[in-house]
Order: C-alpha cells, then sequence, then structure tokens
C-alpha cells in the first residue's frame, strides 16, 4: 500500500508517521464484532439499574467517587434530568461579591456562587464586583424577552414556497392556539418568515414565563409542526422541526439586534481613582486596550465584542442549575468602555442571548436550588433578575479582566493562584 505523501510544512513528521502505520496496519478500518462492554438498555434512574452499570463498570474505586453515600440518598431528585445515571461529579463553588446590582428586577448586593475549576476566575469576578459596589453598583435593564423554535419547509419551486406561506400566514391566530394547548406558561409572541429559494423558514418566538424554556418551546412548535404537515394545501416535500434559524447553542449575529431567551444591558460610572484603587491602572489605558481589542476581535471574525463573557456565564450556568451548552450563544455581547467628559470610566455590556430560568430543568436539583438560594432567586417571578445578574457579572468579569491586562498583572495573577 503507498504511503501518503505530506511535505514537513504541512504536517508534523510524528503525524506522518502515524498516518502511514495506520494505513499500513489498517487500524482505522470498521471493526464489527460485538462490543465487549455494554450499558443497561432501560435509560431510567432505579436503584437496580445503577447497580448493574457499576457492575458493568466493576471499578469500585471510581464508583465511590461518583456515588458516594450523600449522592446515593439524592438520587431520586435526578431522575428527570439524567438518563443511564451512575452518579454525580462535585465541582468547586466559589463566591463573588458582594455585586450591588440596581436594576428593573434585581435590586441588592448579590454573593454570586460560581463553579468552576479554573483558579483565578472567581477572585477576578469578586474584585470586579466590589469595584462596581463601591462605584454605587451597576445598573441593569432588561430589554427584551423570547425563545425561537423555526421549522423549514422545502417545496419544488418558488411559487409553491409562495403558495405556502400565503396560506400560513392566514393561520397565525390557530398557530398560536395550538402552540398554547401544550403549556401553561408560554406564550406565542411572534411569527415571522424566511424565504430562502424555495425553503421556508417559520420562526416562531414564545415568552417561557421563568423557564430557560427550550423544551416547552420545541414541545409548542412541534404541535404546529404537526398540524401544518397534516393541513398545509401545499404539501412541502420534506420538512424538519428546526432549520437552524434559531441559533439554538450556537454563536450568532442575528440577536445582536434581537433577542433569544432574555437580552440586558448594564452600566457603570467608575471614578477615575477608583479604578486606580482596584484594578491599578488608569480609564484611558482601558479605553486603548478596548479599542484594539475591538479590532483584533473583527480581525478574527468574532461575533460581538468582549474579553470573557463565557468565564462567568459557564460558572454561573453550572452552579445554577442552567443549560451549560447554552453558552455557546449567550457569550455573545458587547462590551464597550470609554473615558467620560470628567475623565472616569464608562463601561456597559449588553448580552442579547441570556439563556436563564428559576424553574424547570436543572433548577431545582439540591444543589442547584441552593445556589440560586443563595441569591434569593430560586422560583416564579426570579428569571429577570437572574439575567439581570448575570450581565452584570460579566461587567464585573470585564472591567477586572481589561484591569489586569492593563497593569499588567493577568499573568501574575494566575501563576499566583493556579500554580502549586
Amino acid at each position: 500500500m503507498p504511503k501518503l505523501n505530506l511535505h514537513q510544512n504541512e504536517h508534523p513528521s510524528t503525524l506522518r508517521d502515524h498516518l502511514d502505520d495506520a494505513i499500513d496496519n489498517e487500524l482505522l478500518r470498521p471493526h464489527f464484532e460485538k462490543p465487549s462492554r455494554k450499558i443497561t438498555k432501560s435509560p431510567y434512574l432505579t436503584d437496580k439499574n445503577v447497580s448493574k452499570r457499576w457492575k458493568e463498570l466493576n471499578q469500585p474505586e471510581v464508583q465511590s467517587q461518583l456515588l458516594d453515600s450523600h449522592t446515593q440518598s439524592q438520587m431520586d431528585a435526578y431522575s428527570k434530568n439524567i438518563e443511564h445515571f451512575i452518579g454525580t461529579v462535585k465541582v468547586p463553588v466559589g463566591v463573588a461579591g458582594p455585586l450591588r446590582i440596581n436594576g428593573l428586577f434585581a435590586k441588592d448586593d448579590f454573593l454570586i456562587p460560581l463553579a468552576t475549576s479554573e483558579a483565578a476566575l472567581v477572585a477576578s469576578y469578586n474584585r470586579g464586583s466590589q469595584l462596581l459596589t463601591a462605584s454605587g453598583g451597576a445598573s441593569a435593564m432588561l430589554l427584551n424577552e423570547g425563545v425561537t423554535r423555526t421549522p423549514v419547509f422545502a417545496f419544488n419551486s418558488l411559487i409553491l414556497a409562495g403558495q405556502f406561506v400565503a396560506w400560513a400566514v392566514t393561520q397565525y391566530s390557530h398557530f398560536r392556539e395550538v402552540a398554547e394547548s401544550t403549556t401553561s406558561h408560554g406564550k406565542l409572541k411572534d411569527i415571522s418568515v424566511n424565504i430562502e429559494g424555495n425553503h421556508v423558514y417559520l420562526v416562531f418566538e414564545f415568552l417561557t414565563g421563568d423557564a430557560s424554556g427550550q423544551n416547552m418551546v420545541t414541545i409548542a412548535t412541534n404541535a404546529v409542526f404537526e398540524y401544518i404537515m397534516q393541513n398545509s394545501p401545499i404539501e412541502p416535500e420534506y420538512a424538519f422541526l428546526d432549520g437552524n434559524l434559531s441559533g439554538d447553542k450556537k454563536a450568532n449575529a442575528h440577536t445582536l439586534r434581537g433577542v433569544r431567551g432574555k437580552k440586558v444591558t448594564a452600566e457603570a460610572h467608575i471614578p477615575a481613582e477608583l479604578v486606580e484603587k482596584y484594578l491599578h491602572t488608569t480609564p484611558e489605558k482601558m479605553m486603548q486596550f478596548a479599542q484594539m481589542s475591538t479590532v483584533g476581535g473583527t480581525l478574527s471574525g468574532t461575533i460581538g465584542i468582549n474579553a470573557h463573557y463565557a468565564n462567568a456565564l459557564a460558572a454561573l450556568y453550572i452552579a445554577c442549575g442552567q443549560d451549560a451548552a447554552c453558552v455557546a450563544e449567550s457569550a455573545v455581547g458587547m462590551t464597550r468602555l470609554e473615558v467620560s467628559k470628567t475623565g472616569d470610566l464608562y463601561a456597559s455590556v449588553t448580552l442579547p442571548n441570556l439563556m436563564v430560568g428559576t424553574v424547570g430543568g436543572g433548577t431545582g436539583l439540591p444543589s442547584q436550588k441552593a445556589c440560586l438560594d443563595l441569591m434569593g432567586l430560586h422560583g416564579a417571578g426570579k428569571s429577570q433578575a437572574l439575567a439581570e445578574v448575570a450581565a452584570s457579572l460579566c461587567l464585573a468579569g470585564e472591567l477586572s479582566i481589561v484591569g489586569a491586562f492593563c497593569a499588567g498583572h493577568f499573568s501574575r495573577a494566575h501563576h499566583k493562584l493556579a500554580r502549586k
């Protein structure tokens, strides 16, 4: 069998060697023998199923870490949140604050739980929170809400697609009735149409109450989707429940001018002396950094401009039972740092895609509910406040990390806190 002809400047020699060996030895060919290991066919969480899984895994020392006595005593609490359960993972939780928030919904000095294994992260958000609090707090405003699902329909021609749209727009009131029959909390807020050639995307936007709402929206949209497939006078060639226009769990630019989840903006006016006291730099230098970072982000093709929203959101989402995969979309947004006419620092963040809830999903799990309870944000009527907390936390993190770069402390902080 011939060798792969790979040039030195294209691949390391070790990669060439591995590829050559793989071809010579057929290491990459499919294998069809039965797997040597298996798990229970039933995905459900029962004592019997958990015992069977660990019997197959046969690693007592690992089992003692993942299925300790405390986890065993709370197993029933996880039954609606996991399949093929074998235990829990303990993630360290720290607390940052106090972070004073002057919001439409969040009005308090918050101590915010953050679950992470990244050293220096909680310390950074703690510093930014204290700076904001010393400056009178972050002003936060929930701007909009809405969760989308976007079924797509394919037709033979643009003419048929147009005829389908002409029918669909007459059905909006009925679509709303069908969708809302599946939920006592969700409301169909808007329906819009996007035509791409002979493909039609229907954009269904819902209000989801205090739930993050993705399952709610999926079930409601599916009911409408089935109604369309059964009743449309123009039969699609094929169709799917979601055509990837919603931006679900993917960074996207669409929400920068719209919303998916909750859209929040937060700002602070920070005196120059406090910038010096807490961050050991100046407003001018922080604005210079922001300007250069905006250009760098544009050159790299970044959607939105921010330093590290993902750090705050991942730690907050994991601690508080949110869907951690939604950080992919939630971490899109805009940070601005400017020097005011008085020589002080103006800082703002806008996040259009915060997927947060205070009921449903993982918010009722024991540890996650406890973290929400620490902030007084578990249960009905609290999701808007949680969104304002999330945005304000991101503002604290932007100030801290930019300050660290400007003062030359970024590497030093990680060396001090992360190295043993």
